[in-house]
């Protein structure tokens, strides 16, 4: 694939989360509770939402095939080292995937397990919402796009992993993290100062 061809694709997945019905699927309220699911586990064992119940918990949607999500894996280790830092202070960080069967980003557990060890990801685990039924329950539209909730189970933060919405690398650095900047907030029991902002990446591929 060519340069060109390559970021002709990136903008067209750009255009397309941006120019994408947000209100097609029913979204998660900030500071009311989170909606609950279990879904089934990269180690094919249930992960409930309720079993963390007194935590701080961030929901990452991935999508290991676009663009915008190997800027923050692959191309920087971006957001491994943000999974790290959370763990280790006792947040709960689950990475979801609800890519459809066949579909960009797909992959089975085992899968998802042996691309989180090459990429030297630490999420605590993985969900494979393959029906999507939690990203709609959510309103997850990109990938990255990204979800903390409090300890009191209430949702506190969504939206974009930093404040510039591009594929280069070199905008890591200049941007704002706003799901760190969030979690800064939640540890210090402050409200956090910037609960909502907008998501960028590729479209989350929802079988309809």
């Amino acid at each position: 694939m060519t340069t060109l061809r390559r970021h002709c694709l990136i903008a067209l997945a750009s255009a397309a989360w941006a120019l994408a019905p947000f209100g097609a699927h029913a979204a998660a309220t900030l500071d009311q509770p989170a909606p609950a699911f279990t879904v089934p586990g990269a180690d094919g064992k249930p992960v409930s939402l309720s079993a963390y119940k007194g935590k701080t918990v961030v929901l990452e949607w991935t999508n290991h095939e676009c663009p915008f999500v190997r800027k923050h894996y692959d191309r920087s280790g971006n957001i491994p080292k943000l999974q790290k830092e959370a763990t280790a202070s006792g947040v709960v960080w689950l990475q979801v995937i609800s890519s459809s069967p066949g579909s960009q980003g797909h992959v089975t557990g085992a899968q998802a397990q042996k691309l989180n060890q090459q990429r030297g990801a630490a999420p605590s685990a993985v969900l494979i919402d393959a029906d999507g039924k939690v990203g709609k329950a959510y309103g997850a539209q990109t990938t990255p796009h990204l979800y903390v909730i409090n300890a009191d189970g209430k949702l506190v933060y969504k939206g974009g992993i930093d404040s510039i919405p591009s594929s280069n690398v070199s905008d890591i650095a200049k941007a704002d993290n706003y799901v760190k900047l969030a979690l800064a907030d939640v540890a210090a029991g402050r409200k956090v100062a910037q609960a909502s902002t907008q998501p960028y990446g590729c479209s989350v591929k929802y079988s309809d």
